[in-house]
């Protein structure tokens, strides 16, 4: 039997669609979260800090420059958040055992084919955009993931590299068990330009971070902004 055709006058039928079910998930510890912030507010003093400590401007005042103390804070801070941003890793470190599945270090590197697939499939979607939509993750991505990971390598270098700097005016006893760097690296000067030049590494991956944040909380519609502050995220339910 045929279905009966619509008439001039009636109103075609709408097929209503379902809507997407979503749950939410706690993705984000909150030593986790502590630890996001605490190294973004850091890391941002140390690039500030390290930039004018590299190329320092001038101070127009009245007093003599004996009288002011302008570039020791700049130093000062630029050591005080050096140490806030080591024991903060260190944490994280902790962390990256104790953690949800989430946290873990295993996490960072690309040890399964899934994880290797994913690196490219992200690579496609949000670098060469030859692709609209990517897997979509409820923690990191696996790119996003292993670029952390050399994040992590290159703040152990600027760890040593700083601590190494600070060694020949500190007696205590954490700078000075970098003092061998120095002379490793073939002089201050060595060790002060690699050090100043991976400053850059950081003012990049920052600019980055914030844009692809910003860029999957629009596309994917998950709370990838919020999730840092509250630690959920949304998941799409399983068909």
């Amino acid at each position: 039997m045929s279905s009966p055709e619509i008439g001039a006058g009636a109103a075609p039928v709408v097929q209503k669609e379902h809507p997407i079910e979503y749950r939410r998930v706690y993705v984000w510890e909150l030593p986790v979260r502590f630890y996001h912030w605490i190294n973004a507010v850091a890391l941002v003093m140390l690039c500030v800090t390290g930039y004018l400590i590299g190329a320092p401007i001038r101070a127009f005042y009245a007093a003599e420059a004996w009288q002011q103390y302008w570039f020791g804070w700049i130093r000062f801070l630029h050591f005080v958040s050096a140490f806030v941003y080591v024991f903060n890793f260190l944490a994280r470190l902790y962390w990256g055992f104790v953690g949800n599945k989430y946290a873990k270090w295993n996490n960072f590197f690309p040890l399964t084919r899934r994880q290797r697939d994913e690196i490219v499939d992200v690579i496609k979607t949000d670098v060469l955009q030859t692709r609209m939509h990517g897997t979509i993750s409820t923690g990191h991505n696996a790119l996003a993931a292993l670029i952390y990971f050399f994040t992590f390598l290159v703040f152990c270098f600027q760890t040593i590299t700083g601590f190494a700097l600070y060694s020949s005016m500190s007696n205590s006893w954490l700078p000075r068990m970098f003092v061998w760097i120095v002379p490793l690296m073939g002089g201050e000067f060595a060790v002060r330009f690699w050090h100043h030049l991976f400053l850059w590494f950081f003012v990049c991956f920052t600019i980055v971070h914030v844009y692809l944040a910003f860029y999957h909380d629009y596309i994917e519609g998950r709370g990838t902004i919020s999730s840092i502050v509250g630690g959920w995220k949304f998941e799409r339910e399983k068909e």
